[in-house]
């Protein structure tokens, strides 16, 4: 079947469309472009799915989730403690994804920041899923740790 969309003239025409005679236009023209792509869209929500019959029924072209924006949301960090030396220590006992990320966005924002964490089990992996333990990830990205008992005495002065 093809679908004919209306120009600008027609659509304004004095003629009315019953409510049902609209829904089944829309679910044509939904039905033909949604065809043409080769997997059908997932929406994420029936909300979504809604907004797309309504813009597809209007012959409304859109992309769904196809570009990254990056953003950043500004926040404070409060270190557990900083020393005469201007050395930061953040002490970890469980270190979650969102408390990483955190400290990955203090040392980008703020370069000359001494940031070491402190950890009571530096061997614990950061995940169930993952064999990469605090230590490495710290390792990985060139954050000085040290474990609870083994806090060398050069970071205190």
């Amino acid at each position: 079947m093809a679908l004919r969309l209306l120009t600008h003239h027609q659509k304004m025409s004095k003629t009315k469309t019953s409510k049902d005679e609209s829904l089944e236009w829309a679910k044509k023209a939904y039905a033909a472009i949604k065809a043409r792509h080769e997997k059908p869209i997932k929406f994420r929500s029936k909300l979504e799915e809604k907004i797309a019959d309504l813009l597809e029924g209007l012959g409304v072209s859109y992309e769904y989730e196809s570009t990254k924006v990056p953003y950043t949301i500004q926040h404070h960090y409060y270190p557990d403690f900083i020393l005469p030396n201007k050395t930061y220590l953040e002490a970890k006992g469980y270190w979650d994804a969102a408390d990483r990320r955190k400290v990955l966005a203090v040392k980008k924002d703020n370069p000359d920041i001494d940031i070491r964490m402190v950890f009571q089990s530096p061997y614990n992996t950061i995940s169930k899923k993952s064999k990469t333990t605090y230590a490495q990830w710290c390792e990985r990205h060139d954050i000085p740790w040290t474990h609870f008992h083994d806090i060398p005495l050069d970071w205190l002065v």
